[in-house]
């Protein structure tokens, strides 16, 4: 009995602190595609969108993607440079859809993501799909 109680503590104490995960993006990763209108992004639990940040931009030639990603997390009033729509985004959801601009350019393009996991914890990453 005394197993069975530690086995149910460890079992509740390591769903407490998991992280919040990407579980599906589209278009997936690495795909090749024609211009998309919307990115999306599923998660394994909803998350508050009003301490989340998405971002679609242009990933040049040659360029360092975890740098890359890291360096657009950071940025900020960069609308104009953004292949998505910048949306306002609010509440909670376990699915996000990004709007992109009409007519993207061929080549490759990173998406980006930063959230606040249940556990507090904050959570990023990121994908890259082409422009055919």
């Amino acid at each position: 009995m005394r197993f069975l109680l530690a086995l149910l503590a460890a079992l509740s104490l390591g769903a407490a602190f998991a992280h919040t995960q990407v579980t599906a993006v589209t278009p997936r990763a690495n795909a090749q595609v024609t211009a998309p209108k919307t990115v999306t992004l599923t998660f394994d639990e909803p998350i508050n969108l009003r301490f989340a940040t998405f971002k679609v931009v242009p990933l040049p030639a040659g360029a360092d993607v975890e740098q890359t990603a890291a360096a657009a997390l950071a940025r900020r009033d960069d609308a104009a440079l953004r292949a998505d729509t910048a949306p306002a985004l609010s509440g909670m959801a376990a699915r996000v859809q990004l709007p992109l601009h009409a007519g993207l350019k061929p080549g490759a393009y990173l998406i980006v993501w930063r959230v606040v996991s249940d556990d507090g914890h904050p959570v990023s990453g990121h994908s890259v799909f082409w422009v055919q």
